[in-house]
């Protein structure tokens, strides 16, 4: 919002001797609303966001300009990440323009495909690259994308079907619940209205399932405070808590963008504190 001078202000000036006392009041008040409506609107997207980078989510060149260019609030968190258009990553500069690393124009084909960098897109070198310029140009990033830790599987791992280093981890049942707002999923109840495991949908006919002990009772989920980890697995289906003899999936199928996202996940989950 600008005054009459041009300058930026954060809201509306109190009502003078001179504004109408029934209208001016009742302007300001509804901007107040207005302002509130965007902080939620604004969150939500900054969600929506970060979930399509994890999810490597793409839209074609069309859609993107006028989902997010051309979107008179979605663009502000827009021009404050790094895209990537195909092989080549890209900003969205002040004047809803395109810049590439190095600040030089760039022209996006009709034809490409764009998505949220993830630094795993960049590798380290462009990250660097990227992560100077942003901090010359005071751009803060609506959530974590050049900063964002990059995690891998060891090769032992990576040749197994389960995750041993946190099998016997114990969390916090409120914790673990808070990971349904990433796509984690709460397992069907069983005996005694118990859910026995949790897992995430990793890709087609993949699933990484959590096999817990005691399990999170359904209606009272502070009845068992502490959850702990008895097995952590790859499966096609997260249909039975019982994890399989048989295991046909193997953590380095899975790209590195994933592998990375669930470690984060995990890892974050399970650090004490």
């Amino acid at each position: 919002m600008l005054d009459a001078d041009g300058k930026r202000r954060k809201d509306l000036p109190a009502p003078g001797a001179r504004d109408d006392q029934e209208l001016a009041p009742a302007e300001r008040k509804r901007f107040t609303a207005l302002k509130k409506d965007v902080r939620t609107v604004a969150g939500d997207q900054l969600r929506r966001l970060e979930a399509a980078m994890v999810a490597q989510r793409s839209w074609s060149a069309e859609e993107f300009t006028s989902l997010f260019v051309e979107h008179p609030l979605v663009w502000h968190l827009a021009r404050r990440l790094v895209w990537v258009a195909d092989d080549t990553a890209f900003r969205v500069a002040e004047d809803r323009t395109f810049a590439d690393a190095d600040d030089e124009s760039f022209a996006l084909p009709g034809d490409a495909t764009v998505r949220i960098a993830h630094p795993l897109h960049l590798g380290e070198e462009r990250v660097a690259t990227w992560s100077e310029l942003f901090a010359d140009y005071e751009v803060l990033q609506p959530f974590p994308q050049l900063g964002r830790p990059v995690r891998r599987f060891t090769p032992e791992e990576a040749a197994a079907n389960r995750l041993h280093r946190f099998e016997g981890c114990t969390v916090p049942v409120g914790r673990l619940l808070g990971l349904t707002k990433r796509g984690w999923e709460r397992g069907a109840p069983q005996d005694a209205g118990v859910e026995r495991w949790f897992s995430k949908r990793l890709g087609e006919g993949c699933h990484l399932v959590v096999q817990l002990e005691e399990g999170i009772a359904v209606g009272m989920v502070d009845e068992f405070p502490d959850q702990t980890f008895e097995t952590v697995w790859l499966d096609s289906s997260p249909g039975d808590h019982l994890p399989r003899h048989d295991y046909p999936l193997r953590y380095g199928d899975l790209d590195a963008v994933t592998a990375s996202e669930l470690l984060a996940d995990l890892e974050e989950l399970t650090a004490a504190g």
